[in-house]
C-alpha cells in the first residue's frame, strides 16, 4: 500500500486528489491530508439544506462535494481526514473502522464504532465516515476530530431543509440528509498532552511500520498536474459543488 502524506490543505485539490487516485492509480493507497476550514457535502446531498450560507460565505469557508455518498462534514485544520483505497469489488468497510480505533488506541483513546461506522467517545461522535466502489476498487474516508473549532463546526452545518429549494431553485425530490451528532475532540480525552503535528506523525509512522508491505509516496508532476486539471474542470465548479439536480 501507497502511504501519501498529503500536505496540500485545498479542498478542491483534495477531493479531486481521491477521485484521482480512485480512479488512475495502480496501486492500493493510504492518504492522509487536512483542509482549510471547508464544508465537505455528500455527492447526493442538497447543498443548502446542509450549510449555513450567510455564516459560510461571512467566514471564506469552502463547500466542496465529495465523489462518496454519507453526510455533510465541516473540516478545518484542526481535523483530520484518512483515506483508503484499494482493489476490491466487495470490500469489507468495517475493518477499516476497527483500523482506526486501533490506531487511536495507540494513544489512549478507548473509542467505539457506531452503526454507521462513525466512531465516538464517551457518547460523543470523533469521526464520521462514507464509502464508495467504482469499477473494480473501492474507496473508504474518515474524519478524526482532534482539535476542531466545534462552534464553528456547529453553526457552519446549521442548514434549512424546509427551504433548501427555495435557495436552490431546485424541485428534485430525493436527496441524502445528514444525521446529527454531537460531537468532540480527541485532545480533549488524551492522558498526557499532544499537538496534532504529533499526532500527524504517530498515524503515518502506524501504517508505514509495516515496510515490506506499504511505503511512503510523493505526489509526481504529472500527479499533480491531473490532480490540478480535475480541480479546475470538476471540485472547483459551482455545478458540481452546488447544482444537486445535475448529478446522476
Amino acid at each position: 500500500m501507497m502511504c501519501i502524506n498529503n500536505n496540500s490543505t485545498d479542498a478542491y485539490f483534495n477531493l479531486a486528489a481521491e477521485e484521482y487516485l480512485l480512479n488512475s492509480f495502480p496501486e492500493d493507497v493510504f492518504m492522509l491530508w487536512q483542509n482549510e476550514p471547508s464544508v465537505v457535502i455528500g455527492k447526493h446531498q442538497n447543498v443548502w439544506a446542509e450549510i449555513n450560507p450567510g455564516f459560510v460565505l461571512e467566514r471564506d469557508i469552502k463547500v466542496v462535494r465529495r465523489f462518496s455518498g454519507g453526510g455533510a462534514v465541516y473540516h478545518d485544520m484542526g481535523n483530520l481526514n484518512l483515506t483508503f483505497i484499494e482493489r476490491n469489488k466487495y470490500p469489507d468497510f468495517d475493518k477499516f473502522t476497527s483500523v482506526l480505533l486501533n490506531l487511536l488506541a495507540k494513544i489512549g483513546i478507548q473509542a467505539k464504532a457506531d452503526e454507521r461506522r462513525g466512531i465516538t467517545l464517551n457518547g460523543f461522535k470523533i469521526s464520521g465516515s462514507a464509502q464508495c466502489i467504482h469499477k473494480h476498487k473501492s474507496m473508504f474516508h474518515a474524519t478524526l476530530l482532534f482539535n476542531t473549532d466545534l462552534n464553528i463546526l456547529s453553526q457552519a452545518l446549521q442548514g434549512d431543509a424546509e427551504h433548501a429549494n427555495d435557495w436552490s431553485g431546485e424541485s428534485r425530490v430525493t436527496y441524502v440528509n445528514s444525521v446529527k451528532s454531537q460531537v468532540t475532540n480527541i485532545q480533549k480525552y488524551l492522558v498526557s498532552p499532544m499537538q496534532l503535528q504529533e499526532f500527524k506523525e504517530i498515524v503515518m509512522d502506524y501504517f508505514l511500520e509495516d515496510k515490506m508491505v506499504n511505503k511512503a509516496y510523493v505526489f509526481s508532476e504529472k500527479d499533480i498536474e491531473a490532480i490540478g486539471r480535475l480541480k479546475k474542470e470538476k471540485y472547483a465548479t459551482n455545478e458540481w459543488n452546488f447544482k444537486a439536480s445535475l448529478l446522476k
